[in-house]
């Protein structure tokens, strides 16, 4: 059975309005995650509005919320040096008491202008993009090293130097929160072979979205790795006005081997959203 959660991109929104669509979700158990996104600026909507950091307010919402799986679609390795990182989601693993899924991704859309401001406006190198997946392997090492390994552990990288790195308190989960890799370039596709639990991919295209999961497949092969222990994820944008589109759209990401269903959902959100996606999206996919 596919599992489904709901996207709350926390842009153009107040923070309440967040908080009360996941209190929401949280008592419906048809709607199993809730995930956030990870830029510092909008990337839709009005350029100046409101954007809420995603681990920050993650933090907030894991520790209002009980039973959710809880999540960043995905985390930019652009933003923020990977010890850190490693360091901010175990916190946020034990602040939600062990319902954390780490989705990470190279990061940003680098294409996206909305995007790319993002790195000029809070002083962050914006690297091309194969220094960039380079450095995104190299990050996935180190998180998963710094998660499960006991002893401090230096590391020489082409793009990480550490001295010294250790990772106390550990997360909850053992051996450490499932990875959730977000990308559709063949370059993260060889990454998440070799790293990731679960493969996230934007919807639209479905046809695209086959063929990026048959080369995910291939990678895994290459490398000795059995395809089906990556979980097959698909994000997929929520019409209000059309549920029957975003309807036939859940039908056909499940027919392609799709088992973990993110639904996007825009702001401003309607009262009773998350009752409505359980009704009319969920529940009438199943």
């Amino acid at each position: 059975m596919p599992s489904f959660g709901i996207m709350t991109a926390p842009m153009q929104v107040d923070y309440h309005d967040v908080l009360r669509v996941w209190r929401e979700a949280d008592t419906i158990p048809q709607i199993e995650h809730a995930w956030l996104f990870d830029h510092l600026m909008p990337i839709g909507g009005d350029p100046n509005g409101p954007t809420h950091e995603g681990w920050t307010l993650l933090s907030a919402l894991a520790a209002q919320t009980r039973r959710l799986r809880v999540g960043l679609l995905v985390t930019s390795n652009r933003f923020r040096p990977p010890a850190m990182l490693a360091k901010i989601a175990a916190t946020v693993d034990i602040v939600s008491g062990g319902r954390l899924d780490f989705g990470i991704g190279v990061g940003s859309r680098p294409s996206h202008p909305l995007a790319r401001r993002e790195y000029e406006a809070h002083g962050l190198p914006f690297h091309d993009t194969a220094s960039a997946v380079d450095g995104f392997a190299e990050a996935c090492m180190i998180i998963r090293r710094l998660w499960t390994e006991d002893e401090p552990f230096d590391f020489h990288g082409a793009h990480v130097q550490l001295t010294g790195a250790f990772c106390n308190p550990k997360p909850v989960q053992h051996p450490h929160p499932p990875i959730l890799i977000g990308g559709r370039s063949a370059a993260t596709l060889r990454v998440a072979a070799e790293h990731a639990d679960l493969w996230n991919i934007p919807g639209g295209d479905i046809d695209d979205v086959i063929r990026r999961s048959a080369l995910l497949d291939r990678y895994c092969v290459e490398i000795g790795r059995d395809p089906a222990s990556i979980t097959r994820s698909i994000h997929l944008p929520v019409s209000y006005e059309q549920p029957g589109s975003t309807r036939d759209s859940i039908g056909q990401a499940i027919d392609a081997g799709f088992r973990h269903i993110v639904l996007g959902l825009s702001a401003p959100y309607p009262a009773g959203i998350a009752r409505w996606v359980a009704a009319e999206l969920i529940g009438m996919s199943s």
